[in-house]
């Protein structure tokens, strides 16, 4: 999993009134919990929707006042209308202490049905997963270069050493579908060729007329 560091300081006082002070001078209040106790910090919103705003998930190294501890996003709120970051909760990170993390799913290669005409359909985009920090991943990859059409990768063919997968066993991550310009193809192709049988089966037709017309011209 990528890394990334924070520098925040204590809050003075944890309330609404402090909050909107905070937030109009364009600070985040955050809260860090998990080996406990919880500690009230704030920390630059510029600084925060660097990583917020990121496709990655991180582990957090967060400095507040020189104490340094590691974290991991949980929960995050947003205002309603600007979807400016309002406040950020964190789940401190404890060795030997499993987390539960949403990694994201990353399709590498193109599928042999796409080439034919197909059309890749990504059904998670995230799969939620419990696992130590050591053993989670940046993201998932998943090979999809010999996925045919009608063909589908399950949850239960992926495998991460140490990591347990939460989403449902059975559940479709990702499937090539039939497009229709797929089908016509696939219709004019057998027309061709029925075509090509066609006159191949009258050229044998002929063929074998013709040594019975010798035959009577001879007699």
């Amino acid at each position: 999993m990528k890394k990334a560091q924070l520098s925040g300081s204590l809050r003075a006082n944890v309330g609404k009134k402090d909050s909107s002070a905070l937030r109009n001078a364009d600070r985040v209040p955050c809260v860090l919990y998990g080996s406990g106790k919880q500690i009230h910090f704030h920390v630059k919103q510029i600084d925060i929707q660097k990583i917020i705003f990121s496709p990655d998930v991180y582990q957090v190294e967060i400095d507040v006042d020189g104490n340094k501890s590691m974290g991991i996003i949980q929960e995050i709120q947003q205002h309603p209308v600007t979807d400016k970051i309002v406040h950020v909760d964190f789940l401190e990170l404890v060795a030997g202490k499993q987390i539960k993390v949403g990694l994201p799913v990353r399709l590498e290669g193109t599928a042999l049905g796409v080439i034919n005409g197909g059309r890749l359909l990504q059904v998670f985009r995230r799969l939620s997963c419990l696992g130590l920090p050591k053993d989670l991943p940046e993201a998932i990859s998943i090979d999809v270069s010999k996925l045919r059409i009608g063909n589908s990768i399950r949850i239960s063919s992926i495998q991460l050493p140490g990591v347990t997968i939460l989403d449902p066993a059975n559940a479709v991550v990702v499937s090539v579908k039939m497009a229709r310009n797929a089908i016509e193809e696939e219709e004019e192709e057998e027309e061709g060729e029925e075509g090509a049988e066609g006159a191949e089966g009258a050229e044998a037709k002929e063929g074998a007329e013709a040594p019975a017309s010798e035959e009577k011209a001879e007699g």
